[in-house]
């Protein structure tokens, strides 16, 4: 185990999320293609920080925060992107080139518990899913980033749905071993998670899917910021950057989002509270949840 690092992926439509021993970080989901140009200071306007520029044999991209601003959207909230489309590969790199800016080489084999919408585990397509994960977040990459080269690889996958994140961050400690006070016995637990693109409910007895309870719905906050977004004059990129730096006024929309998707952990933190009477529970880190209760669930297999 030693020499294995163990990393947990949400792999949401808003953000890139993954956790790991050191903790975690996530990188906004916007992707948009290098437009090549490059304007140095212009006399009388502030100069906008750039975004991370990846360089890959797919070409020149930019990624995270700020990216829409400086070249073409990309921007494809369907669930085949999920399955290896290439702005999901860059994603993927500008998130490990952040991971590694911030906690340095990641020179050691890793291994990868990823977090799916719990559509894309069910039906027909379930298996073919779990194959398209496994065959593109696995292997050996290499990648420039900034100007600086880096390759990592990737050794396992596993998959799992994302709100099975949610619930072992709640039941296990970062050793991967059981919390005593927050075992559930035979008792229905539900988990809400609501994302950028889907609002899903799980729920289990002792471990065991109660499948009549369990869904998944496509109307996570990508609904919320449509309905903001009435004269399609903004990327859904930047906008969920407007609103995670508080900028965005979604007052009017907010009850219509409400009642529409009944739920919500930080935007309806106050109506979940009053709906549940108390007995609703909220991670410390609802952003990094799942991707950390990923992380546990792959440390506690490899124990």
């Amino acid at each position: 185990m030693n020499d294995i690092i163990y990393l947990g992926e949400d792999l949401g439509m808003g953000a890139n999320k993954i956790y790991g021993a050191q903790g975690g970080l996530q990188m906004p989901s916007q992707v948009a293609i290098n437009g090549q140009q490059e304007f140095g200071h212009l006399l009388g306007l502030r100069q906008q920080k750039r975004p991370l520029h990846i360089q890959t044999e797919a070409g020149s991209f930019f990624v995270g925060e700020g990216a829409h601003d400086f070249g073409r959207p990309v921007e494809n909230l369907d669930f085949d992107r999920l399955t290896g489309a290439p702005e999901m590969k860059v994603l993927l790199y500008g998130t490990l080139t952040r991971w590694i800016q911030l906690h340095g080489p990641i020179q050691s084999p890793v291994s990868v518990m990823a977090g799916l919408p719990l559509q894309m585990l069910s039906g027909e397509e379930k298996k073919t899913n779990k194959e398209s994960i496994k065959g593109w977040v696995g292997g050996i990459y290499s990648w420039n980033a900034d100007g600086h080269a880096y390759q990592i690889e990737i050794i396992n996958v596993d998959s799992t749905p994302q709100p099975v994140g949610a619930l072992f961050d709640h039941l296990l400690n970062e050793h991967g071993q059981f919390i005593p006070e927050h075992k559930t016995g035979k008792v229905e637990v539900g988990i809400l998670s609501v994302g950028f693109n889907t609002i899903e409910l799980l729920v289990v007895r002792g471990f065991e899917l109660v499948e009549k309870f369990t869904a998944g719905q496509t109307a996570g906050v990508r609904r919320l910021l449509e309905l903001v977004n009435r004269d399609g004059l903004y990327s859904l990129g930047e906008l969920d950057a407007a609103l995670r730096a508080g900028r965005l006024d979604y007052a009017a929309a907010l009850p219509i989002w409400s009642r529409e998707v009944r739920g919500g952990a930080l935007l309806l933190q106050d109506q979940l509270s009053a709906y549940f009477a108390g007995k609703a529970i909220f991670p410390d880190d609802p952003v990094l949840s799942i991707a950390r209760g990923l992380y546990k669930l792959a440390v506690m297999k490899a124990r």
